[in-house]
């Protein structure tokens, strides 16, 4: 029977006031155990090959793992800090975390780098110079740099055309100098662009088996070219730190290696990201603390020179080449864990609210989520 043809004695009384639904909270974003991984696995690679340059000399062996290595090392991570730097709209609370993690790390890692050569390298004169990056702390000013202009290259219609044409002029100034090391922030810039364009589904595309298998025979081509160019070749082209003049090329050679080295790193990328395992590992919490490994390897780096590490022969054999190998990733390893984290938050990433103003929108924003 309907409530209309109930008497009205029959009817229920609605309730004096109505509970106001409260919506559960939103579940916490979950981190893509790929990303985590691939990061571990890149900085791996990059303290691996840090590991490797006093060993090149004398060994066509290690210099062709080390030219491949730095082939796409570097430009696997940067293509994932784009990636994930596509939601950067310059608001003040991204500006103020990139602050916090980017810019303060900068400071305080120059000054500390600048403190420990002194010693290491005898060199009690050398100054603190905010704009000449020293060693690993270029990445900072780079990522800096290329965050700030993510607007920019987000509403422009072809990025990574004039992304690569930037590169290719970079080349060809050697005006640049050392200043922030424009010239590396300039031609590694298509890799960062190359992740602001990408999407979730270009990610699902490497994770398919037969790019796994397709992988193979081309590492395995990559290995053969590169131990036939290590003589032949200046792989100082996959740096991109220098000028053309610089290499002592003709300036032809610039725009040329520009593209040349993209389209390998990038292939070669996209090679590495398809092993990458995509459940969670031992190693996938490590993952979030890949820039503390980046930076605070170099120390150890620095320590290895300063202490002779590598004067011993036998550190030049078979045997020693693959200790060094796995000490520089056992190292970093180390420095990516969450003690260590701890230990140097302070420096990484630091609290600064007390240094900011806090805006009117961020403040509605918190008021509107303690009345939730």
């Amino acid at each position: 029977m309907s409530d209309t043809a109930r008497p009205a004695h029959a009817r229920e009384a609605p309730p004096a006031t109505e509970p106001v639904p409260v919506p559960p909270p939103a579940p916490a974003k979950q981190r893509d155990p790929f990303f985590d991984n691939a990061k571990y696995l890149a900085i791996v690679l990059v303290a691996t090959g840090h590991g490797w340059e006093p060993l090149r000399e004398g060994s066509r062996t290690v210099t062709t793992l080390y030219m491949v290595v730095y082939a796409f090392h570097m430009p696997a991570f940067i293509v994932i800090s784009g990636y994930f730097s596509r939601g950067f709209e310059a608001t003040p609370r991204q500006i103020k975390r990139l602050a916090a993690g980017v810019a303060v790390p900068y400071v305080a890692f120059e000054v500390a780098y600048t403190l420990f050569t002194r010693w290491t390298d005898h060199a009690p004169d050398r100054p603190i110079s905010l704009l000449e990056p020293l060693y690993l702390t270029w990445f900072l000013a780079a990522l800096f740099i290329w965050r700030l202009t993510t607007p920019l290259w987000r509403i422009v219609r072809r990025p990574l055309p004039l992304a690569l044409a930037v590169a290719m002029l970079a080349t060809l100034s050697p005006s640049l100098g050392s200043v922030l090391e424009l010239q590396r922030v300039l031609q590694f810039l298509p890799y960062f662009v190359l992740g602001l364009c990408l999407k979730p589904e270009h990610f699902q595309l490497v994770r398919r088996p037969e790019v796994r298998v397709l992988s193979v025979p081309v590492l395995l081509g990559a290995l053969a070219v590169a131990y036939w160019a290590v003589p032949r070749m200046n792989y100082a082209w996959f740096f991109h730190r220098d000028s053309v003049q610089e290499l002592a090329a003709p300036a032809a050679y610039g725009p040329a290696m520009t593209l040349a080295t993209f389209g390998c790193s990038v292939v070669l990328s996209a090679c590495f990201l398809a092993w990458v395992p995509r459940r969670r590992m031992w190693f996938t919490v490590l993952g979030a603390g890949t820039l503390y490994g980046y930076l605070l390897h170099g120390f150890v780096v620095q320590s290895a020179k300063f202490g002779h590490w590598y004067d011993h022969a036998w550190v030049h054999r078979p045997l020693g080449e693959i200790t060094v190998t796995l000490v520089a990733a056992a190292v970093v390893t180390v420095l990516c864990t969450p003690p260590v984290r701890r230990l140097f938050h302070f420096a990484m990433e630091p609290e600064l609210e007390w240094a900011f103003r806090r805006d009117a929108a961020e403040t509605a924003h918190d008021r509107a989520a303690v009345r939730r």
